[in-house]
């Protein structure tokens, strides 16, 4: 099994991180390679205790989309199949799956119950090594869940394959553009990670902007000109209620971003043409002003681990990437490269920063460690900005603007070592998007 996945293993591996084999843990370190996408078959899961076959098509489907979505992973067409799984029990016919290179074959039950709850099986097979991969597991849910247990599916694969944790079963919250450039409506918008289940948060009244989840993915932060100069506010998900959270007469505030306690918030202030970074308790709204530079400070990320902040700032006379302690104190500058760097943001490993560049006329979405070594660019566009990672760190999501499109923003992502770029799906155009954490 390790042979035939050192591939893929390899890809995860591209940037030096640790992956975790299957029995024991393992290290690969590689600086470039031409990565083969591993073969898999998935066939339709098998419908149960009266389901409709449609249901269990569709949920197989959205499991194959995910893991063929990453480039990690490519799907045998049901067309080449040799066998068929009519039976969650049956034993498997390796050699059938064999026959065309299926190396790893995932085979699905699905039955709904009485009263709407669904409940969905699966089983992973090393089909060259003639065994299951771990044991089958199960998920529970609605009806109205399906396309949840199908995504919580997709990481369970993912994660015993690679030993990296998913992303699949995550929501994206974003900008929603409508409208001509020169009377564009913008509103915030949720989404499932690839799109589907879209959900209107605010109306169209005000311009927002910059939305970000909290660690947990329940609340949301983001920035409104409704009272005609930009405000930040905390809207919870669940119910849309939200509140003004930071209000100061004669000052502007945007750029928030939460602290991994959940309870901690940074952004920036405008104030008598001067831009410094602040923090504020969202319980007891007692703030802390963490820069007080005669320069532009703006557009903050916490670490992980809550002891440092990433950040932006011209104090040098051009837009560098900085870091300081959570506290305030006098900062680092990480960023040297030619360009101008900006909106930076911790990766949720801890590992890497990603940012946006913008360098001879060509705007870039790129990393670098937290020291500013090992710079790369995984973009090049007319504008490209914004990045968000995924819930595994291994994923960035961004804005991109097509010259020549009338103006309109489209979501793409991109695996960090710049392969596998993609446009994602949205209703009309969007932008700012933010990544959740993993759903319970």
């Amino acid at each position: 099994m390790m042979k035939r996945f050192l591939t893929l293993l390899a890809a995860l591996a591209a940037l030096s991180l640790p992956i975790a084999a299957q029995a024991a843990p393992l290290r690969i370190e590689i600086t470039e390679g031409v990565i083969e996408p591993l073969p898999f078959a998935a066939p339709d899961f098998v419908a149960e205790g009266g389901t409709a076959r449609q249901l269990a098509d569709d949920l197989a489907q959205v499991v194959a989309d995910d893991l063929a979505g990453t480039g990690l992973f490519r799907q045998i067409p049901d067309s080449a199949f040799i066998s068929q799984v009519s039976s969650f029990s049956s034993p498997v016919q390796f050699a059938d799956w064999k026959a065309i290179n299926a190396q790893a074959l995932i085979t699905g039950a699905v039955d709904l119950q009485a009263g709407g709850r669904l409940v969905v099986k699966f089983r992973l097979y090393d089909v060259f090594a003639g065994q299951e991969l771990g044991q089958g597991l199960q998920f529970a849910g609605t009806r109205d869940g399906w396309r949840r247990m199908a995504h919580k599916v997709a990481d369970a694969v993912y994660s015993r394959i690679t030993g990296e944790g998913g992303y699949f079963d995550s929501r994206v919250v974003y900008v929603s553009e409508t409208g001509p450039k020169n009377d564009r409506k913008k509103r915030l918008a949720i989404m499932d990670y690839d799109g589907a289940n879209v959900q209107y948060l605010t109306d169209s009244s005000s311009i927002v902007l910059a939305p970000r989840f909290s660690p947990t993915g329940d609340r949301i932060l983001y920035t409104s000109y409704e009272s005609g100069f930009p405000r930040i506010y905390l809207l919870d998900v669940a119910s849309v209620r939200r509140r003004v959270l930071e209000d100061q007469q004669g000052t502007m505030s945007f750029a928030p971003r939460f602290a991994p306690d959940g309870q901690t918030v940074v952004y920036s202030v405008t104030r008598g043409g001067n831009t410094d970074i602040f923090r504020m308790n969202v319980g007891t709204g007692q703030t802390r002003r963490l820069t007080s530079a005669p320069s532009i400070e703006t557009a903050p990320s916490f670490s992980p681990d809550g002891s440092k902040i990433v950040f932006e700032s011209d104090r040098s006379g051009t837009q560098q990437l900085y870091i300081m302690d959570a506290n305030g104190g006098e900062p680092r500058r990480i960023s040297f490269g030619k360009g101008r760097y900006g909106t930076p943001v911790w990766s949720p490993r801890g590992d890497f920063i990603a940012f946006t560049k913008q360098s001879k006329g060509r705007f870039h979405i790129g990393v670098m460690r937290t020291d500013g070594s090992e710079e790369r660019l995984l973009t090049a566009s007319f504008l490209d900005e914004g990045p968000t990672w995924s819930p595994n760190g291994r994923v960035i999501m961004f804005t991109r603007e097509t010259q020549g499109a009338g103006g309109q923003a489209s979501l793409y992502s991109v695996d960090i070592t710049g392969r596998n770029l993609k446009r994602v799906k949205t209703e009309g155009g969007a932008s700012d998007p933010s990544w959740s954490p993993l759903q319970n």
